[in-house]
């Protein structure tokens, strides 16, 4: 068995790779894209150092190996055209979730920024003005989650730790979710107008793109803030500008737009009313190892022909082609 991964990773981990699968042979994808050795390859990691990395010699590889046998994804999202490529082919696909913890962080501090808004103590600082300044509590609002996936579930927890009473929103609910308050899809809309904070972590299918649209925002509290860290296709932009002049919600935090990277000319850049990352709100330093162990575990059970975590089958995937950049999760 040949198997691809990064330089990094064989440098970091090699030693539970090659106890993981000790009779494989490990070829390395360098930095500039180029590879230790030109052979076929039946197995490739993509871990997260790839994807900011040489993405695109990797996906080339993937597209130009028919062979390839099973392909491991650090990341979470599947809309890659090379995925659904590699499927049809027969090939198999897992994926990792592993940046839940770093995206509830970051929904987090954005919602505090939000309600806080430190930039007016810089500017205070900068002025040498001595002033006391209020700011909203997160204590006893009410946040609405919709999608309780993995990031969904840390986002609600941490948000119920500030005392915050949490709606989330499931099409399937289980009774395990950490919420105060449950609601199936259907009944989605008639938590809007209840919310202060709105996150939508949901994952992007072809039944719910634009599912944030002019009817779910015109419900929306004035005052609100509204959180996006799931696909940039769940959310109507031009009803969210709309929404955002009328201060309902009056700011949106924004780590993913419908087409990435954001074009220069892109009015999100400089909006006044919106906080904004490139995609990065995954971008914690725990995501790597985290992602490497999952592969770790799929490798041993690969290699013993047993059922293999977090598979992704074709029927899966979106059918409608998604914009994809280098930065997925």
């Amino acid at each position: 068995m040949r198997i691809l991964v990064s330089e990094a990773i064989l440098r970091d981990y090699g030693d539970g790779l090659r106890a993981a699968a000790p009779d494989a042979t490990f070829v390395r994808l360098l930095p500039d894209g180029t590879v230790t050795d030109d052979g076929a390859v039946d197995v490739v990691f993509i871990s997260n150092d790839i994807f900011y990395g040489p993405i695109k010699a990797c996906m080339q590889i993937v597209l130009g190996t028919p062979q390839l046998a099973w392909l491991q994804s650090a990341a979470a999202g599947v809309e890659a055209p090379a995925f659904r490529a590699h499927l049809e082919r027969g090939g198999r696909l897992t994926r990792a979730h592993v940046t839940a913890v770093p995206i509830s962080e970051y929904v987090m501090q954005a919602v505090l920024a939000s309600f806080q808004q430190p930039q007016r103590l810089a500017e205070q600082r900068a002025a040498r003005v001595w002033q006391h300044v209020p700011f909203r509590e997160v204590w006893r609002t009410t946040w609405l989650i919709v999608g309780l996936g993995s990031i969904g579930r840390e986002v609600a927890q941490r948000a119920r730790a500030f005392d915050a009473h949490v709606i989330g929103v499931r099409r399937r609910p289980d009774g395990t979710e950490p919420v105060d308050e449950i609601l199936t899809s259907d009944h989605m809309l008639d938590a809007v107008p209840r919310a202060d904070v709105v996150v939508i972590a949901a994952e992007l299918n072809d039944g719910n793109r634009h599912l944030v649209d002019a009817t779910f925002l015109n419900g929306m509290r004035p005052g609100s803030c509204f959180v996006n860290v799931a696909r940039g296709g769940l959310v109507d932009e031009a009803a969210l500008l709309e929404a955002l002049d009328r201060d309902a919600p009056s700011t949106a935090v924004l780590d993913v737009f419908e087409t990435e990277p954001l074009p220069p000319d892109s009015v999100w850049w400089t909006h006044p009313k919106v906080i904004m990352s490139p995609h990065s709100s995954g971008g914690g330093n725990g995501r790597l190892v985290r992602a490497t162990e999952v592969f770790l575990e799929n490798l041993r059970r690969y290699r013993d022909g047993r059922e293999l975590l977090h598979e992704v089958r074709l029927a899966d995937l979106p059918a409608q082609p998604t914009i994809w950049h280098v930065e997925k999760r």
